[in-house]
């Protein structure tokens, strides 16, 4: 199992299918405030529907060297998830997503993940373009990318759709040689 140590206090795990119940309840839980930004939160109604689709389709991204999506653990506890996104291995570049349960907030754990996602993107996967794509009104999740010295590329005007209107959604990224191990 691919696990990556953040910190002492954090730890990023490829989730299994005995992890369901857990990655569940994160999500669950924190239902309200994760689907004001994340449409597909609506659409996952058991920790079943981790077990039998979703894990598995993560641990396949992993295994074709594809990205991979981890779960967030601060101290020992499941608190969120970090993704790298489909690999474009032409252009060597990826995308970063995350999310964080609303009790975890404010204590760095996305900037110190982000940063280490982004150590490891460039120095072991040896990508040149990372970006991390935010709603324009998420100011919380946009202070990551800025906090670590991630360039504006632009502002795609609705570009998704999610609880019955658009977002305008912001585009960041950084290349290798502008990426100093921050």
């Amino acid at each position: 199992m691919f696990t990556y140590t953040v910190n002492e206090q954090i730890k990023l795990a490829l989730l299994q299918p005995h992890n369901a119940d857990e990655i569940y309840k994160v999500v669950d839980s924190n239902r309200a405030y994760l689907k004001e930004w994340l449409g597909w939160v609506d659409n996952v109604k058991s920790a079943e529907d981790y077990r039998a689709t979703i894990i598995p389709s993560w641990l396949k991204q992993f295994a074709e060297n594809n990205g991979f999506n981890a779960g967030i653990y601060y101290d020992e506890r499941l608190v969120g998830m970090i993704s790298l996104h489909f690999i474009n291995w032409k252009t060597k570049h990826t995308s970063i997503g995350y999310y964080l349960a609303k009790e975890a907030q404010n204590q760095g754990i996305i900037t110190n993940c982000v940063r280490e996602l982004m150590n490891f993107s460039f120095d072991i996967l040896d990508l040149n373009k990372v970006e991390i794509q935010c709603a324009k009104e998420n100011h919380k999740s946009r202070k990551i990318p800025e906090r670590l010295g991630l360039k504006l590329e632009g502002i795609s005007r609705d570009a998704e759709f999610i609880n019955g209107h658009y977002n305008d959604i912001a585009t960041y990224s950084i290349l290798k040689n502008e990426w100093s191990s921050k």
